[in-house]
């Protein structure tokens, strides 16, 4: 395959996208506005093979791609629009801008309290609020191929310093993990570790793939890269050192999780993603597909069932639908819980067994990651059933418990407990144990 060149577009050059034609000028002053608050990046991939032109500004990709007015609200909106138009000095301007971010909920789920210490370092690039898996965020993958509009990590990518995670000390994971010998996996992630050369990546993987890190069963990479760019595994430069590196990981008798990020069928229909799926698969790595669910994305069963046959088909395993979380632009892409499960269940009920390995819908919120089991009725009264299929107190997963019923919550913190309770079950007694202040994780 010839090699394929790699085109940005941003702020400072959208406008050179030919079918930008087909938008009118309060969409291109959308993605203006917008993209001065929430991070916008592009590629000649995603444009050109990717979106539909002639169905914008409601195509999906372009959706999820370039900012829309809506994704922000209507006073923030007119603030930053009028600060353009007055060429407001650039110090003011960002500091007004950085306010709005910081009201957008910048990161959700308590994520900056998982943030572990090696004696008294503390790991700016580490994540680690389960037992089993410790997230590693590669300073020089704190970039993305391009940006989700919806994407709950959006703050890595605005140069607020004290929002990213990140960071570029090697030794420093590895001296966290042979101190924590119950983690089993180490999760890469970002931005998106794909966007590292190979060199990079090996050299935060390779030393796990020794005999002290015996403990390390898994490697994970989450990645956006297989959507939005699969040439990476294809005629970048590196392409082949990077297959290398996951045969190298598959041969050390590690297993090697790809963490896809598929949202809408459209990514899985060019040649290039099925070659690279291919192509990553015959390393001996498992790919995993997962995606929150969208409004004007993929909330539709037929979506989701057709998403989830082409990765069986491709060879992936359907692993997670999640809801968007409660941060940026969620307020444009959010969908009732009631109407998250009944797009999963339909969704669900419509695939053969071999593609009912997805979870969902599930909220990865401040205690865990809280599956949206259903609704029925118990006691005379219409509840959420609810579990958790992670904790920060791994004795509490899988244990049923009930919130009431409310058609318009969109995320776990609009829920109250049910049956009159004060309380959820895990909120008692302190269940989570203090798990996620001054690294007393309770499972140490």
């Amino acid at each position: 395959m010839q090699e394929k060149k790699y085109k940005v577009y941003n702020l400072r050059n959208f406008k050179t996208i030919p079918q930008l034609s087909n938008l009118s000028q309060d969409d291109i002053e959308a993605i203006e506005v917008v993209g001065h608050v929430l991070p916008f990046k592009a590629n000649n991939y995603v444009v050109d093979e990717l979106i539909n032109w002639k169905n914008v500004p409601e195509d999906p990709i372009f959706t999820l791609t370039f900012p829309r007015r809506e994704m922000i609200s209507k006073t923030n909106y007119q603030n930053v629009l009028f600060m353009l138009q007055n060429n407001t000095a650039d110090d003011e301007f960002k500091a007004e801008v950085n306010k709005i971010r910081m009201r957008l909920n910048p990161n959700p789920a308590g994520q900056a309290q998982n943030v572990p210490m090696l004696g008294k370092i503390k790991l700016h690039g580490v994540q680690h609020k389960y037992r089993e898996t410790v997230l590693f965020f590669p300073s020089q993958g704190q970039t993305c191929h391009a940006y989700c509009t919806f994407c709950f990590r959006w703050p890595q990518f605005t140069g607020i310093n004290e929002l990213k995670f990140g960071m570029k000390e090697a030794d420093l994971l590895h001296r966290y993990l042979l101190q924590h010998k119950k983690v089993t996996d180490v999760l890469f992630t970002g931005g998106d570790p794909m966007t590292a050369t190979a060199k990079i990546l090996a050299s935060y993987i390779e030393p796990l793939l020794t005999k002290e890190f015996d403990h390390i069963r898994t490697i994970r990479i989450g990645s956006k890269s297989l959507a939005y760019w699969p040439y990476r595994y294809l005629t970048d430069k590196d392409a082949d050192e990077v297959i290398g590196l996951f045969e190298k990981v598959v041969k050390a008798g590690k297993h090697l999780a790809f963490q896809a990020h598929f949202n809408h069928p459209v990514e899985l229909s060019t040649d290039a993603v099925k070659q690279a799926i291919e192509r990553i698969k015959n390393t001996g790595a498992e790919i995993r597909a997962q995606s929150p669910l969208l409004r004007k994305i993929n909330n539709h069963p037929a979506i989701w069932a057709e998403m989830w046959q082409k990765q069986v088909e491709l060879g992936c395993v359907p692993y997670y639908m999640f809801v968007a979380r409660d941060t940026g632009s969620k307020a444009f892409f959010e969908v009732p819980l009631e109407r998250a499960w009944d797009i999963y269940r339909k969704a669900y009920a419509s695939v053969s067994g071999v593609a009912r390995t997805v979870r969902g819908p599930s909220m990865s919120a401040h205690p865990g990651k809280i599956h949206i089991v259903g609704i029925a009725d118990v006691k005379g009264e219409k509840v959420f059933v609810l579990r958790f299929l992670q904790c920060r107190n791994p004795n509490l997963v899988g244990i049923p418990f009930f919130a009431k019923y409310d058609p318009k919550a969109t995320w776990f913190d609009q829920l109250e407990p049910a049956f009159g309770e004060k309380e959820f079950f895990f909120e008692k007694d302190d269940l989570l144990g203090n798990a996620d202040r001054d690294n007393d994780f309770l499972w140490e």
